[in-house]
């Protein structure tokens, strides 16, 4: 089983910056692949970004590209969520999740273990 704690949400005006993080532990070794997905009020869970732990190789989707880095610390069992240029469409929940299999795109179905979410709201 893993474990995942996101951490760094909060409230931020338009054109700000957040950092979040993702601490896995648990069976930490059996994880390949971690990604971040958010959900605002009334829309689908969408993934957004994933990183192979394995070799670090990363996918940003085009709706956060340019503007949301997603990267990691092995040694810390944890990835981490640099968010600038944030607008009010960003605002919803965001959660990190993780899968033994190394998945190049984040389809939630595909994601076994979740964290609890931290809400991220973004005022103009």
């Amino acid at each position: 089983q893993v474990q995942l704690v996101e951490s760094g949400g909060g409230s931020v005006q338009a054109g700000g910056s957040l950092r979040l993080s993702c601490a896995a532990s648990g069976d930490t070794v059996s994880i390949r692949s971690m990604a971040w997905f958010r959900q605002a009020p009334g829309k689908e869970r969408e993934g957004f970004s994933t990183i192979n732990t394995a070799d670090g190789n990363t996918y940003v989707a085009d709706s956060v590209k340019g503007r949301f880095t997603i990267s990691r610390d092995n040694a810390e069992n944890s990835v981490y969520l640099q968010m600038n240029s944030l607008k009010p469409e960003d605002t919803a929940m965001y959660y990190c999740a993780a899968s033994p299999i190394p998945w190049t795109r984040p389809a939630a179905r595909n994601y076994r273990y979740w964290g609890q979410g931290t809400q991220v709201t973004v005022s103009s």
